[in-house]
């Protein structure tokens, strides 16, 4: 529902602090090239007043010389004054094409400066802002706006700046005919203003109340285009449902910015009306003024181009501060973005016990840990008490949902807990600065990113590259068992992978998790953090790469989260969680024997196997 005009009033008061910002931003971005562009744009504002000027000397000499019979000495001037307004004309247009440059620039170099302040907030945000929608309607808003609205605030400016010279010379050369006139001007173009000022108003409300929509109809848009949903569209012919959703949001969504743009139409063409009004009645004036002996021809020339100049002058002056505050209001959500603090963030003061844990292996300790996911109704974890010694290998089982991966985000600190301590070796991870802790994690995640780069890159993409990172590369790969897979692609360790650009090769799901494990060894970090490793693995591949792990994960710390029993017992303790806390703890041996969750669900998986291998209808055995 519209919200009554005093409240959209006290809106645009409170919002036109976004003005000054708005003009900072640009003036941080290019200062160069914004210095270049007001000097173009005070030689261009002063040229059509000075164009007025010399229209009523041409025609004034051209009603003396056709009086005088073509007298040489008026002809001559007539030709003078003829060829400085051509002079003027040519420089017009010669300033016209290096400002139409000068802007490009400026919005070019302010597009790339916008996106890189998204880009340093996006990864400097906490991992809870994507759990909660009001930030993707933040991000969407500022990052689909800002782009085309930097360039059309610089253009606005630009525009504002050069009407206004303009019309202060035009009102110069009006005022000895009355001071009145520039009041006129005024009143004939006021309505415009405030027709593009409410109107600027309407579509951001609309923006900002619509923005939810806007993002569903780019997700409907996705499902129906892209790879990852259309084995699904095809096989259960999802393909019409998905389609007449996007229609239903659209249509409505279309309904009413058609509704808006025909509401806008009215009021331009009524305060248009209004404008041609006065215009009609102050040219009659001038006429009616000449005709009584008190102007020339001249006069009529020149004052018909300055009123009608200087009005269009006005219209687009108060037009061009309406889209500025209109740009301001959109470059406004980009601010709001810009303003989002992560609550995640280094330490003031960092622990002085930080060089002792640096490069060896450490404990991780979790104590009385109660964590909670942003708008969850109850914690992932509560209570959690954990200990990991230096140097073991451990392995964390349970259902789905009882909190394993969150334990690995807890341990990176992309979130903290609300209630307990987190510590490696004795220092509280909220001690260390984020880039330490994180560096001292290596980690696989349980949906690892697959990279459109080469295999070289996917597996060494963030490490400072040295003669030696070829063979450090190739290192990693034999680790993770990945070097099998890359010496069947054509291009070895130079082989684009994936199909987003051309000559890509796609890999199995197996295939990509090698890739991810060569990344993840590739770091030399005293903690490993291995989410589902060997999920999409087959049972061959899964028994030769545990085969080595142990000599790959000595001397560090490595937890292992897996649904596998036969990765688990690998392991030299296996502890099983359950709805956020560790309910047992053991080596493979010592939890069967205590008859417990964990022997419960080994013989129900080792009954499933000796079933999947026995002939239907025969004795298993």
């Amino acid at each position: 529902m519209a919200r009554p005009f005093y409240e959209r009033i006290r809106t645009a008061v409170a919002n036109l602090g976004y003005v000054p910002r708005a003009l900072t931003l640009v003036w941080q971005a290019v200062p160069g090239w914004t210095s270049v562009g007001l000097v173009l744009i005070a030689l261009q504002g002063g040229l059509p007043a000075a164009l007025v000027y010399l229209t009523k000397v041409l025609v004034d000499l051209l009603v003396a010389a056709k009086a005088a019979g073509g007298a040489w000495p008026l002809m001559r001037n007539l030709l003078i004054w003829g060829g400085a307004v051509g002079a003027l004309l040519l420089l017009n247009e010669l300033l016209t094409s290096i400002s139409r440059w000068v802007r490009t620039a400026q919005a070019e170099y302010l597009h790339d400066h916008i996106r890189e302040l998204i880009h340093d907030r996006a990864i400097s945000a906490d991992l809870g802002f994507y759990e909660q929608p009001e930030y993707y309607d933040h991000l969407h808003r500022a990052r689909d706006e800002s782009s085309h609205r930097s360039v059309e605030l610089v253009g606005s400016l630009g525009q504002l700046l050069q009407s206004g010279i303009t019309l202060v010379a035009l009102a110069a050369v009006l005022i000895p005919y009355g001071i009145w006139l520039p009041l006129a001007l005024l009143l004939s173009t006021g309505p415009a203003f405030f027709v593009v000022l409410r109107f600027s108003l309407r579509q951001h409300d609309w923006r900002r109340r619509n923005t939810p929509d806007e993002r569903r109809t780019w997700y409907y848009d996705w499902l129906l285009t892209g790879v990852e949903a259309a084995p699904e569209l095809r096989l259960f012919g999802l393909g019409r449902f998905f389609k007449d959703r996007y229609a239903v949001v659209r249509q409505r969504l279309r309904g009413e910015k058609l509704a808006l743009a025909r509401d806008q139409g009215v009021a331009e063409f009524s305060a248009a009306l209004l404008a041609l009004g006065v215009t009609g009645a102050v040219l009659a004036w001038m006429v009616w003024r000449v005709v009584r002996g008190a102007g020339t021809l001249g006069d009529i020339a020149l004052f018909y181009q300055a009123f009608y100049q200087g009005q269009s002058l006005m219209r687009s002056l108060l037009g061009n501060l309406g889209q500025l505050y209109a740009n301001s209001l959109f470059l406004g959500d980009l601010f709001l973005y810009l303003g989002l603090q992560p609550t995640v963030v280094d330490p003031v003061e960092a622990s002085d016990k930080l060089g002792a844990i640096k490069s060896v292996a450490a404990d991780l300790e979790l104590r009385q840990v109660t964590f909670s996911y942003p708008g969850a109704s109850r914690p992932a974890l509560k209570d959690f008490d954990l200990t990991i010694m230096a140097g073991q290998i451990v392995a964390i089982v349970g259902a789905n949902g009882a909190g394993k991966s969150t334990l690995v985000k807890l341990l990176c600190r992309f979130y903290d807990p609300q209630a307990g301590t987190i510590s490696v070796g004795g220092v509280a991870l909220r001690e260390m600065p984020l880039a330490e802790v994180r560096r001292m994690m290596t980690v696989l995640f349980q949906e690892p990113m697959h990279y459109s780069t080469s295999v070289a890159e996917n597996i060494e993409v963030g490490h400072d590259q040295s003669p030696a990172r070829r063979e450090r590369v190739q290192a990693a790969a034999r680790a993770a068992g990945a070097d099998t897979v890359i010496e069947k692609l054509p291009g070895g360790y130079d082989q684009l992978l994936g199909r987003w650009f051309a000559g890509g090769a796609e890999l199995s799901a197996g295939e990509w998790q090698r890739i991810a494990l060569a990344r993840a060894f590739l770091r030399d970090s005293p903690i490993l953090l291995l989410d589902e490793p060997t999920s999409a693995m087959d049972p061959w591949a899964e028994a030769e790469w545990l085969d080595h792990f142990r000599q790959i994960a000595n001397g560090r710390t490595a937890v292992i989260i897996t649904h596998r029993f036969t990765t688990a017992r690998f392991a030299d303790v296996i502890h099983v969680m359950d709805d956020g806390r560790i309910v047992e703890s053991g080596t493979h041996d010592e939890l069967l024997a205590c008859g417990g969750r964990y022997a419960e669900s080994w013989a129900t998986q080792m009954k499933s196997k000796a079933a999947s291998r026995t002939p239907s209808g025969g004795p298993a055995g």
